[in-house]
């Protein structure tokens, strides 16, 4: 029953990565990065803005946040509620961004992806339990009920997975957005993480969307403004990672070690030549055919996922809450 997770996290991250191995301006793209020391929060921004930019690197026109921080693997009520508040702050930017005109009032359709029977892929559906959902109070009420001048529709769906429906999440959200025509669409879902250190750490968001399962080399239907009609702003955090990215980066570290001897220096720098692109494929080879299907998650995963989403469901009740975006 254990479902495909998400596209690789800390796109922002990793294209951060290509513009510092590369040292050159990529037309159409751009990188900022902020670092609040006093919250140990860093926050990479990469715009895509032309199509020439999309092409070069790889990925559609929009705007893709990642902010990293290890207090969001802590058990600390004052570290996540500073980290919601943020996020808060950050979704907000797409949410108007992609709003259009209506700037106040909005339906928005919360969709929780995963499987909620196993722990690293139960993110999503715990988000969605957690969530403040109110369309059905405005709908039968009136926004006045809320207590408000305006009042945001929040609905929220756990579509399950493909395993447990005989359907693709994609199917069962887009006959959900035809029903219940929201404005938006909010998807969260776990990640397969590139980098075994930014498990449980970093949360990315983006307004293009969120393709299940193409983190593991299976790709589904992707949640987008193309397959549902209306603007899809995705949500992730990495809760796994797999066997050729630990090697991975266990082989950096002996990369390292190379290099600081004197007679093995020059294997080093050999190894050092290849990009991570790939040096991450020669690792693949190197382990298949036995543990390339291999994920591993955190021992303390179940404390993690119910801290986490809790902490994406806040900033979300936060946004909504207000009446405004």
């Amino acid at each position: 029953m254990l479902r495909n997770y998400s596209v690789r996290t800390d796109l922002a991250l990793e294209e951060k990565e290509r513009f510092e191995s590369d040292d050159v301006e990529i037309q159409g793209v751009v990188l900022e990065e902020d670092y609040d020391e006093e919250q140990e929060l860093r926050v990479t921004r990469v715009e895509i803005r032309t199509e020439n930019g999309a092409k070069a690197m790889g990925k559609p026109v929009g705007t893709y946040l990642t902010l990293e921080t290890p207090n969001l693997a802590l058990p600390d009520d004052e570290s996540h509620m500073n980290i919601a508040a943020r996020l808060c702050e950050y979704i907000r930017e797409l949410v108007r961004k992609n709003a259009g005109e209506k700037e106040h009032d909005l339906s928005v359709l919360v969709v929780g992806l995963g499987n909620r029977e196993v722990t690293p892929d139960a993110l999503g559906p715990y988000v969605a339990d957690h969530l403040s959902v109110t369309r059905h109070i405005v709908k039968e009420y009136g926004k006045y009920a809320m207590g408000l001048e305006h009042a945001n529709m929040i609905s929220a769906i756990v579509p399950g997975v493909m395993g447990q429906t005989g359907m693709e999440s994609t199917e069962i959200v887009r006959g959900i957005v035809k029903e219940t025509h929201p404005d938006m669409v909010i998807a969260v879902d776990a990640l397969a993480a590139r980098n075994s250190k930014r498990l449980n750490r970093t949360v990315q968001i983006a307004d293009t969307g969120i393709h299940p399962g193409s983190g593991i080399g299976n790709n589904r239907s992707g949640l987008t403004q193309e397959s549902l009609g209306v603007p899809v702003i995705g949500i992730g955090v990495p809760t796994v990672v797999d066997a050729a990215t630990i090697v991975n980066d266990t082989m950096e570290n002996f990369i390292a070690a190379l290099e600081s001897s004197d007679s093995l220096k020059g294997v080093g720098e050999v190894l050092r030549s290849y990009n991570a692109g790939e040096k991450y494929e020669f690792v693949k080879e190197l382990i298949a055919p036995h543990l390339n299907g291999m994920f591993v998650t955190p021992k303390d995963v179940d404390e993690m996922i119910h801290q986490i989403s809790h902490t994406i469901s806040e900033a979300l009740n936060m946004l909504f809450a207000a009446g405004n975006p």
